[in-house]
């Protein structure tokens, strides 16, 4: 997905998704009042809504890419690596030996169909069978591999990024302060004391990935292959670092942000879902400055059951559009803009399926080692492969617990 926003994306995004959540809230009302006053929906409104939801979930693609550049044009740092799929191809034309136009029967057949033909041509000519025309008439191949989409967890896109030299990097941090104290003209004063540092350290971790592919796949298909695999590299690379950005486990990886135990907590006031208070709640416990550039988290199923979030029948909602024709203004949650990771989980009992804060201060992300492929033309020579060997080496962790803070489904 490209980083820009033409002038007529964004026109069809600004009115699209207005038209759509106006839409949704009004569909959302009648839910509620429906449950309110008969304690069940009506399947048709529970219809109406999930299609809204649907549209919706359309433009959320497009607000996410309107998040980014928004948190770009704060400064929030890097912007999340882009995966280019530009693949050089060999070109797989078939030459003039692989197929005779010069019969004048299969020149017809292209040129007029197959109704032109008379019953002796048909008979010659048969595109079903092989050797009676078949190989005449190949069918079209399409140089494209159709690949399902990896969900990968932006967080690069809104934490800090440092490149170092080194094998870690280490940051000092005050880990305690003083107090300032009140005194007269002539007062005694003493030595304020608690002003304390500390040392953190940030590991680069090593990221690895080993492929052998025969000499002859190489040699003879019509996709790139070497290209291929180094983009299935970067991405299956970036998957892997987003999932340990928010999930690590801290040992011989990057820490998750999600692991910390440092990291604070606030319930959400009910056992099994989110609620409005809860998110506030959420919200207020986070430092003023940190809240100011705060950004919230989370999966898209979570996204959704946020979307419903409302005070009452007609009453206010916590997410609303935030598009306008000035670019940068993207949908929020509490007047704050979100992202969207696949790694956080699910809503469910003691889960904690929402992260706020200032991401900037609150984790960073050492590289040391950027995608580096190594072609191996002899280790598997003796099968007739090449083996590629890609790696990475890559750090993560938090340095500032107070800045960020998570949501547990939790009465």
């Amino acid at each position: 997905m490209s980083d820009t926003i033409t002038q007529s994306e964004l026109r069809e995004a600004v009115e699209g998704i207005g038209k759509a959540f106006e839409e949704f809230k009004d569909v959302n009302n009648q839910k509620i009042a429906e449950l309110e006053k008969k304690g069940s929906v009506d399947p048709i409104t529970e219809e109406k809504l999930q299609k809204v939801e649907k549209t919706l979930d359309v433009y959320e693609d497009f607000n996410q890419k309107a998040t980014k550049i928004f948190l770009e044009q704060k400064n929030v740092n890097d912007k999340l690596e882009k995966m280019e799929t530009a693949m050089k191809r060999p070109d797989a034309g078939y030459s003039s030996e692989q197929i005779d136009l010069t019969a004048k029967s299969f020149e017809k057949l292209l040129r007029k169909g197959k109704e032109s033909l008379d019953e002796m041509e048909l008979k010659t000519l048969t595109v079903s069978n092989d050797t009676s025309g078949g190989y005449l008439a190949p069918p079209e191949y399409v140089r494209e591999i159709i690949k399902k989409v990896t969900e990968i967890s932006p967080i690069r896109s809104i934490a800090r990024i440092r490149n170092t030299t080194n094998r870690s990097v280490q940051m000092p941090t005050r880990t305690g302060t003083f107090s300032a104290s009140w005194t007269s003209e002539i007062g005694t004063r003493s030595e304020s004391t608690g002003l304390t540092y500390g040392l953190e350290e940030i590991a680069a971790h090593e990221l690895y990935a080993l492929v052998d592919i025969s000499e002859q796949d190489v040699e003879d298909p019509v996709f790139n292959m070497q290209d291929e695999l180094s983009n299935e590299f970067a991405e299956q690379f970036a998957k892997a670092e987003g999932t340990s950005f928010v999930n690590g486990t801290a040992q011989g990886q990057p820490e998750g942000f999600m692991v910390n135990g440092s990291v604070a907590e606030t319930n959400s006031g009910n056992g099994t879902a989110l609620t409005i208070d809860g998110l506030i709640d959420l919200y207020s416990a986070v430092k003023t400055d940190y809240a100011r550039n705060g950004t919230f988290v989370m999966n898209r199923g979570t996204l959704g059951k946020i979307r419903q979030l409302n005070t009452g029948t007609g009453g206010s909602y916590v997410f609303q559009a935030g598009f306008s024709l000035q670019v940068g203004v993207p949908n929020t949650i509490l007047g704050q803009p979100y992202v969207e990771a696949t790694d956080m989980p699910d809503v469910g009992a003691g889960a904690y399926p929402v992260a706020f804060g200032d991401f900037r201060r609150g984790y960073a992300i050492v590289d040391r080692i950027a995608l580096s492929i190594l072609r191996d033309p002899y280790t598997q020579a003796n099968t007739g492969s090449i083996r590629y060997i890609a790696r990475k080496r890559v750090g993560g962790q938090v340095v500032l617990a107070e800045a960020i803070r998570k949501q547990k489904v939790s009465a």
